[in-house]
């Protein structure tokens, strides 16, 4: 903690050298022998930790006898891991060099073992300070998709969320400080995310399985939100910011604040958001031959109102902490092509609109207390609490309520370092209730336990880095009224007597069998990596694991229209019987196994740094949807005539095939001048299925480049992204053609009575081009929004 670092050397200073156990002091430096201030320098396994004064001196004690492993860290410069052994109680003097490194190095936060872009064996991502500043959109998949390897599944801006390595949906667990977010976007494109990106520190990325550290349910990825909100120091300090943006006339308003005392701690944070409709550069909807139909240039119910407020306090002692904070979360929002009418018809009516009008309550406590103990170092708990609760407003009145209530429990036990081994166990709890009422309530009402153990250690052997780690969970899902209609499911071109079709229809919706369902699972994760310096600068990484995921609820018990997608989803639990009529199934009800390899390759120190990495992940068991070729009900009645078909919905049924995964990410970074920079990206997945097919929804190979300029008071940039064409399409997918973005953003630093601000211009999509997003679900009505300008300030303290 920050105050006891501030206290060692306090202690250091006033006492003399026969006092106190060993003490490490020295000097931090740049390649130019310029000092470095603020540079952290903590030993690694323990909970010393200091930072450099304006002189770059730093000053750590209390250290016993041994060998210890010095991690410094500053921004804009390389991580340095120093081993220095202390014999006899003996005082040492050293001096770090830092060399420069054009690719920020951030740790993650929410994992037990050391974890960074640069230095992991597995590959991660971490969107922090100006950049995450500059990128933060209205929901969580817009703000991460310029990170390698993240795209987004674009639902009309309102609803959009993250896409790792073609992944989405239950396989990429998105996480606040490590814990659940616990809403329901996992489950439909059209839920939105109960995470907030303007009042958020830092927003890290794992690629690939992250099973280890987060469960199961992250067997594609996590997208893990930091934010202070649980305060570990009294420093005070804050940011304030307002902006407005022109293609949606979207207002944003928001703060947070951390002040306290000695002993205590205290924050709040606050945001607002309003939007209209937002414009695109084109007629938003298209027909089948890729010409746009006439009307506005706006996309509608696009529209959003959003506010949520967070206080937290914590209890500060010389060992740790303990804190607890409450969040109040809201949301409307419009969904793009969720309405009901005759096909064509005009939809201006507000009445006429769905909207999502969402509410979260989350409580959440983190501690942190830092033991004198001859086998533990430190403990760490993460608890919440989430009361979930997500309305869609039909005609001015509730149709479907969807509802989650999650309790979760973490406790990592960091052990002292054992053979130079650093690492721990974690115990993990989580309990899940989902309930969907009303006529779109497609799965029914379910409960999800799981309880894991997990270890991780790592070690450093010379130039190598070895990290390990293994899982076991147990998870069980009941359903207590499962329901089996006996659906009037047909293909469009059966012949049909329109007077023996509705008596048939008539009897079959009053058929419907309702049975109780518990399945229990044992997932099994286990992961190896090793990082090898093998020469100056540069590094060679290997990460290879074997991780099981349960199916979720929704996979296995849907049974009903889901209008957020456009289908009429079916579960896994059901099948297809020879006659074309839905019943239980006979197959087994298996784990999700994926076997990943990843191989990086880095340069991590100089005028030029990058990440290049290339993945393998193979999928067996995979769920996954397929057209049956038949039709249903939605429910809703959009006409009289019999041959009218647009009240039914395609029938998709969850399946399980073996599939095959594999891409890459690069990141290039040169560093011209002090003052500029070029920064080069690019990254490709491949989803196929492993007998033959492609994925739906697979986003295509991307590039792009960004130029910087950075000084004391301006910064300025210019992004350009080329999307490529897909075509690698599934069964009535349809291609998408490619495009390229141009975005910039310019901000000038100013003190007005001592405060410190930053104006800002920012422009997207600056060449105004027409953008349809593969992934999205909604791409024909909803593509990109054309050019916007957003004008804001934002002030620190």
């Amino acid at each position: 903690m920050k105050r006891r670092s501030q206290l060692a050397v306090l202690i250091a200073a006033l006492l003399p050298a026969s006092v106190l156990a060993s003490t490490i002091e020295g000097v931090v430096l740049n390649n130019k022998g310029k000092v470095v201030t603020n540079a952290t320098v903590e030993v690694e396994g323990s909970d010393l930790k200091v930072t450099t004064d304006e002189n770059g001196k730093f000053v750590i004690a209390e250290l016993n006898n041994g060998l210890k492993e010095l991690h410094v860290v500053a921004p804009g410069y390389a991580h340095l891991h120093r081993d220095i052994t202390i014999t006899n109680d003996e005082n040492q003097s050293v001096t770090f060099n830092l060399k420069r490194s054009p690719i920020e190095v951030i740790d993650i936060e929410a994992t037990p073992i050391h974890m960074s872009a640069m230095e992991s064996a597995s590959p991660v991502s971490v969107l922090s300070g100006e950049q995450l500043r500059r990128q933060q959109a209205a929901t969580l998949g817009d703000s991460l998709e310029k990170l390698p390897g993240v795209n987004t599944n674009f639902h009309g801006k309102v609803a959009s969320t993250p896409i790792i390595r073609g992944l989405s949906g239950p396989r990429v667990l998105i996480t606040q400080n490590g814990l659940d977010v616990s809403d329901v976007s996992r489950v439909g494109p059209d839920h939105s995310v109960a995470s907030e990106a303007s009042t958020a520190q830092q927003i890290e990325v794992l690629r690939g399985p992250a099973t280890l550290f987060y469960g199961s349910g992250a067997i594609g990825g996590v997208v893990n939100v930091v934010d202070n909100r649980v305060p570990t120091d009294s420093t005070t300090r804050g940011e304030w910011n307002v902006e407005h943006n022109s293609v949606d006339n979207q207002k944003v308003a928001s703060f947070n604040a951390t002040t306290g005392t000695d002993s205590f701690a205290f924050y709040a944070d606050a945001f607002w958001r309003e939007a209209d409709d937002y414009e695109v550069p084109v007629a938003a909807a298209i027909d089948s031959d890729g010409e746009g139909h006439s009307g506005d240039y706006k996309v509608e119910n696009s529209n959003e109102e959003s506010d949520g407020f967070t206080v937290g306090a914590s209890y500060l002692i010389d060992n740790g902490f303990i804190g607890l904070a409450v969040e109040q979360f809201n949301r409307q929002y419009g969904i793009p092509g969720h309405t009901h009418g005759e096909e064509g018809e005009e939809h201006s009516d507000e009445e006429e609109r769905v909207f999502a009008d969402l509410e979260q309550t989350k409580v959440q406590l983190l501690g942190e207390y830092n033991l004198d103990n001859k086998w533990l170092n430190k403990v760490n708990l993460r608890a919440g609490h989430t009361d979930y609760e997500h309305a869609e407003i039909e005609g001015g009145a509730v149709g479907t309520t969807f509802k989650n209530e999650t309790n979760e429990l973490r406790i990592d036990l960091l052990h002292n370092q054992f053979s130079e081994w650093n690492g721990g166990i974690s115990f993990h709890y989580k309990q899940s209730d989902v309930e969907a009422q009303g006529e779109e309530a497609f799965t029914p009402p379910s409960k999800t336990e799981s309880f894991a153990v997990a270890l991780m250690e790592e070690r450093h052997f010379g130039d190598f880095l070895v990290q390990l780690g293994g899982r076991i969970e147990r998870v069980t899902i009941k359903a207590g009224d499962v329901l089996l209609p006996n659906i009037d499911a047909h293909a469009h071109d059966e012949v049909e007597e329109t007077d023996e079709h509705d008596h048939d229809h008539e009897e079959s919706a009053e058929t419907i069998r309702v049975f109780d369902v518990e399945h229990e699972f044992t997932p099994i994760s286990l992961s190896a990596g090793v990082v090898w310096d093998f020469t100056p600068n540069y590094n060679l990484g290997l990460s290879v694991s074997r991780s099981e995921r349960a199916p979720s609820a929704s996979e296995l018990l849907s049974f009903g229209p889901h209008i957020g997608t456009g289908t009429y989803e079916v579960g896994a639990l059901f099948d297809l019987d020879e006659d074309g009529h839905l019943g239980l199934s006979d197959q087994a009800i298996d784990l999700e196994t994926a076997n990943n390899v990843d191989l990086t390759l880095r340069k991590t120190q100089g005028d030029v740094g990058f990440i290049l990495n290339a993945f393998y992940n193979q999928v067996d068991n995979y769920y996954y949807q397929i057209d049956t070729g038949l039709y249903a009900q939605s429910g809703h009645d959009h006409g009289d005539d019999e041959h009218d078909h647009s009240s039914e919905l395609p029938v998709y049924l969850f399946k399980t095939g073996d599939v095959i995964l594999h891409g890459f990410e690069a990141q290039i970074a040169w560093q011209l001048t002090d003052e500029f920079k070029v920064d080069l990206f690019s990254d490709y997945v491949r989803a196929r299925l492993k007998d033959g097919g492609d994925l739906p929804r697979t986003p295509p190979l991307r590039f792009g480049s960004e130029l910087s300029y950075q000084t004391d008071k301006l910064s300025a940039h210019i992004h350009v992204t080329r999307y490529q064409k897909q075509d690698r399409t599934a069964p009535q997918e349809t291609a998408t053609g490619g495009y390229t973005l141009v975005d910039a953003s310019i901000s000038y630093d100013l003190s007005v009575l001592n405060q410190d601000m930053s104006v800002y211009l920012r422009g997207t999509n600056l060449t105004d081009t027409e953008a349809r997003v593969h992934s999205s679900f909604v791409k024909d009505i909803a593509p990109r929004p054309g050019r916007s300008f957003a004008l804001g300030i934002r002030g620190y303290f």
